[in-house]
C-alpha cells in the first residue's frame, strides 16, 4: 500500500517515512505541495498525509483539489499540522480532509488512524470496482434485451461485426451463460424415426 507524505519539515518527513516502511507501507515523500500535486496526478495512492502549511500548494488547497478531482475522490486525506485551534480543525475537515491530526502527535494514534484510512480507502476502491463490474453486466443485459438477428435455419446469431456465431458462444460471450447439451423428447423421437428409416 503506497502512502503519500507531503511535509516541508525534513526531519519529520524522514522519520515518518521510516515509520511508514516499518508499518508495512510504501511511502512517497514530498517536500512541497507542488511535488505532492504531481505525485497525486501521476499515480495516486489511496492515502495522503499532508502538512497544512508548506511551500507551493498548502495541504488545505491540495485537499480541495483532491475532492474536486473525480479520479482522486476515494483518496483518504489526513491533514498533519501544528494548527490546532477549533477553527483550524473545522476548516480542515470542511476543506475535504478525512482526518485532522495536530503536531506533536502520538505515533500509536497516527498508526491507528492511518490503518483506518487504508481500510476505508480499500473498501471504497473495492466498491468502485464492483460498481464497474455491475455496469458491465448491465450493459450486457441491455445488449441481450434488444432484437437479435438469428438465422431461421442454423440458429446462428449475427453480432455487431456482421459475423455469424453459434447461439451458445454468443450467449457465453455476452451473458456469461454456460450450456450443457441434451435432447428434448420431441427431437429425440424425430431423430429416432429418421434413423429407423435409413
Amino acid at each position: 500500500m503506497r502512502i503519500l507524505l507531503a511535509d516541508d519539515d525534513a526531519a519529520l518527513r524522514h522519520g515518518l517515512g521510516i515509520q511508514l516502511q516499518r508499518w508495512g507501507y510504501d511511502p512517497i515523500l514530498c517536500a512541497t505541495g507542488d511535488d505532492a500535486r504531481q505525485a497525486l496526478q501521476t499515480d495516486p495512492p489511496l492515502v495522503a498525509i499532508l502538512d497544512r502549511s508548506m511551500p507551493g500548494a498548502d495541504g488545505l488547497t491540495l485537499c480541495r483539489e483532491i475532492r474536486d478531482t473525480a479520479a482522486l475522490a476515494s483518496t483518504y486525506v489526513i491533514l498533519l499540522t501544528a494548527y490546532d485551534s477549533q477553527a483550524d480543525v473545522v476548516s480542515g475537515l470542511q476543506g475535504g480532509a478525512d482526518e485532522y491530526i495536530t503536531k506533536p502527535f502520538d505515533w500509536a494514534v497516527l498508526r491507528a488512524r492511518i490503518g483506518i484510512g487504508v481500510r476505508i480507502a480499500t473498501l471504497q476502491q473495492n466498491l468502485a470496482q464492483r460498481v464497474a463490474d455491475l455496469q458491465g453486466a448491465l450493459d450486457s443485459v441491455r445488449q441481450l434485451s434488444g432484437l437479435l438477428p438469428i438465422c431461421a435455419y442454423c440458429k446462428r446469431i449475427r453480432n455487431d461485426g456482421d459475423y455469424w456465431q453459434q447461439l451458445e458462444s454468443y450467449l457465453a460471450e455476452h451473458a456469461g451463460t454456460q450450456f450443457s447439451h441434451g435432447i428434448c423428447p420431441a427431437c429425440y423421437e424425430r431423430a429416432r424415426r429418421d434413423f429407423d428409416q435409413t
